[in-house]
């Protein structure tokens, strides 16, 4: 009976903290996700001189409230799981730790350069928005969608690089290390910038039939933009009409993630769902 009930609440705990078919899962997602922001504010605003000098021990107590309620949350998702390395050794496992440990290693390291260091990785705790982005339909057809057009998104990258070689090196010919243009890579990068509407104005042509050149450059990288777009929009619209249903659920013994709606079995361990 009493092993029962700590198998019980292990599961009552993994329901709240891994997924969001509950209230309650919902709203520890929603507190998290102000946690994960107040703490970046926190360190953004930390990196201001006057304001740190101003308002340090308050942004100093606030951080290491946040950092104390991480820290429980990573404990309970390491105890509220079977395997709990298959957390620690995953990605967001690791950006976890990675996220907490700098306040309490600043603790030990008083110089003010090894502090700023330190404070730089608690930024890594942005990354844990995503993991609450896959609890959105939309953000998880966008990423099949991403992952089916990759194939013709690097095609395309590929064309635009060649493009940029060879318009580099026309306006390398064209306009000569006298208007700038000093070398074929550095006529590049200028194809570059300009294809991509950048346009730095650090090199620019000065002959006519340069200009002419770029102007064309320019117009030709307004089109080009929109063609990833294009492709990633079809593959939306495609699995709109094949989708299937994902759901929350993630399984106690491995964290896999992604069911299909209606199953009762984890589909990488095959282990009994929630």
């Amino acid at each position: 009976m009493k092993e029962k009930l700590k198998t019980s609440w292990k599961e009552r705990l993994h329901e709240i903290i891994y997924e969001a078919d509950t209230r309650a899962g919902k709203l520890f997602d929603v507190i998290l996700l102000v946690a994960i922001l107040a703490s970046i504010l926190l360190v953004m605003l930390e990196s201001v001189e006057h304001l740190d000098n101003k308002y340090h021990n308050f942004l100093n107590i606030s951080e290491w409230i946040i950092t104390i309620l991480f820290s429980i949350e990573y404990i309970l998702r390491v105890v509220s799981i079977k395997k709990p390395l298959k957390y620690i050794f995953s990605f967001y496992g690791i950006i976890d730790l990675l996220s907490t440990i700098p306040k309490y290693l600043s603790l030990f390291f008083i110089g003010s350069h090894h502090f700023a260091a330190l404070r730089a990785l608690r930024l890594l705790r942005v990354f844990r928005i995503l993991k609450l982005a896959r609890y959105i339909g939309a953000s998880n057809k966008l990423l099949i969608s991403l992952k089916a057009s990759r194939a013709k998104i690097l095609v395309f990258l590929f064309f635009v690089i060649i493009l940029c070689v060879i318009l580099g090196t026309i306006m390398y010919m064209i306009e000569g290390a006298e208007n700038g243009f000093t070398s074929i890579p550095r006529s590049v990068y200028w194809a570059i910038v300009t294809m991509t509407t950048v346009g730095y104005g650090d090199i620019a042509p000065h002959t006519p039939f340069g200009q002419f050149i770029a102007s064309i450059i320019m117009i030709l990288g307004y089109g080009i933009i929109a063609i990833p777009t294009g492709i990633v929009s079809s593959e939306i619209t495609k699995n709109n009409s094949n989708s299937i249903d994902i759901n929350t659920q993630s399984c106690s013994h491995c964290a896999a993630e992604g069911h299909k709606d209606g199953a009762e079995f984890c589909y990488n361990c095959g282990s009994k769902l929630n």
